[in-house]
């Protein structure tokens, strides 16, 4: 544990405790005037105190973890940039450390001006047409949502583990067929109009043809989550935080989520995970899943009392758009214009069929190990349409020792790190050969000059 000064956070919980400094002083049995220093920030939080608080009051010690601090100063400079008011490193650091629940409250309400914009923008534009189903902020507040929760949703897990723990790993189709039609009467139909559709009148799911039995697994499995965990995702998606177009999609996010952890079972998944040494090839093997399931599965292993590797798992194609984000931790994943050039997940499109590693270093000094892999989803056939990502999985230096994918990589020199960025529009490394846009705020002779760029060379060609 590094050496933090957490005494907002600590005098905040205990005010809504409503306790007075000598009352938590006497439970943690420390004196009031070093909890009073703590408080001021004149000492710093030490572990053996973290212990007592964990013991006295059964918290979570990631509430007084500096690890969100990277994610939160992004969401800040990027809200700030927004409204064309850049601030310094070190204020962004101070309000996300010191004062993190106004510090959400600037990214939430930056976030709210944003959604009214596009809205607005939306209908400006499509007065004639229907609204689309959901704005890119509810993508945005579904992601942030699961990120909340670490991308582990306990509520789900118990349930789906107790189904996939008796079945079969990797032929769990025939299991949950059986399950399907006994408990709730439905028989399967093939449908190549339709990757799923359930028909509750004759009582019929209608499969496209094309999938194999792992994919019949999971849309097996997301049927079942409505049918059998249908109150628990209400409830979940019944947040007054979230607007009706956000709740739709986080039902549909929840029921995957409870078909992943079904046909991937918590306890089992992580033992062979642990087993392999994260090889991802591996794993898809034993399970019978595709290479991007397989990540996905392994960016939800967070339960308290068996955690696997905190990553961060994310889907881009070729222009850089973002269709899946998902994170255990604390990666500063890009809001605004586009991520960094440099990242390996863009590499590895010129790669197909390799991994690709690669040590990376935020802005902020921390580090990270990243896979990547080409994947591609379609029917197949001559002409017809394939849909081609890049899929990455990644985690914090600390931790990529226990990985396959760390073997032969010097992970204690930091000079082969290659320095990435979260965005060059947020980004403040000044000297990037690679950068495609000043940072916001900062006029653009000076990020060309500072990047060493002859005045004429700032464009390509």
């Amino acid at each position: 544990m590094t050496k933090s000064f957490m005494g907002v956070r600590l005098r905040r919980l205990r005010e809504e405790r409503g306790m007075t400094q000598a009352a938590l002083a006497r439970a943690l049995g420390i004196s009031p005037s070093y909890l009073n220093q703590i408080e001021q920030n004149q000492r710093p939080l030490t572990v053996p105190v973290l212990l007592r608080l964990n013991g006295a009051f059964g918290l979570d010690v990631q509430l007084f973890s500096d690890a969100e601090e990277a994610r939160l100063i992004t969401d800040l400079r990027a809200a700030l940039a927004d409204q064309g008011a850049p601030a310094a490193t070190a204020e962004l650091r101070e309000l996300a450390s010191n004062m993190p629940g106004i510090a959400r409250a600037i990214v939430a309400m930056q976030a709210r001006l944003r959604e009214t914009a596009e809205r607005a923008d939306l209908l400006a534009g499509r007065l004639t047409e229907p609204q689309a189903a959901a704005t890119p902020a509810a993508f945005e507040a579904v992601r942030d949502w699961f990120y909340d929760r670490r991308n582990h949703v306990p509520e789900l897990e118990t349930s789906a583990e107790a189904i996939g723990s008796a079945l079969p790993p990797g032929r769990m189709a025939a299991g949950l067929v059986d399950r399907l039609a006994g408990r709730h009467g439905i028989r399967i139909a093939l449908d190549a109009d339709s990757l799923r559709r359930f028909d509750s009148g004759a009582r019929i799911l209608h499969l496209a043809p094309h999938l194999n039995e792992g994919q019949q697994a999971f849309q097996i499995a997301t049927q079942l989550a409505f049918l059998e965990q249908g109150e628990t995702i209400a409830r979940l998606s019944d947040d007054p935080d979230l607007a009706s177009d956000a709740q739709a999609l986080l039902r549909i996010g929840l029921a995957n989520y409870f078909a992943g952890a079904l046909i991937l079972p918590y306890g089992a998944f992580l033992q062979e995970a642990e087993a392999v040494a994260y090889d991802i090839d591996l794993i898809s093997r034993r399970f019978g899943v595709g290479f991007e399931t397989a990540c996905h599965r392994l960016s939800t292993l967070q339960r308290p009392e068996a955690r696997g590797v905190p990553f961060f798992f994310i889907r881009v194609d070729r222009a850089g758009n973002i269709s899946k984000r998902q994170s255990a931790t604390d990666f500063h994943f890009s809001r605004i214009g586009g991520s960094c050039p440099l990242w390996n997940v863009y590499e590895a499109f010129s790669r197909p069929g390799e991994i690709v590693r690669q040590i990376a270093q935020m802005p902020d000094g921390r580090s990270y190990l990243w896979i990547a892999r080409v994947v591609s989803h379609g029917r197949g056939g001559f002409g017809a349409p394939v849909k081609t990502f890049a899929v990455a999985l990644g985690c914090d230096l600390a931790h990529a020792d226990r990985l396959v994918y760390a073997r032969g990589l010097d992970l204690k020199n930091p000079e082969l790190a290659t320095r990435i960025g979260p965005g060059c529009k947020v980004c403040e490394r000044p000297a990037c050969p690679q950068r495609a846009f000043p940072m916001v705020g900062r006029p653009l002779a000076v990020s060309i000059a500072e990047a060493r760029f002859a005045p004429y060379s700032a464009a390509p060609g």
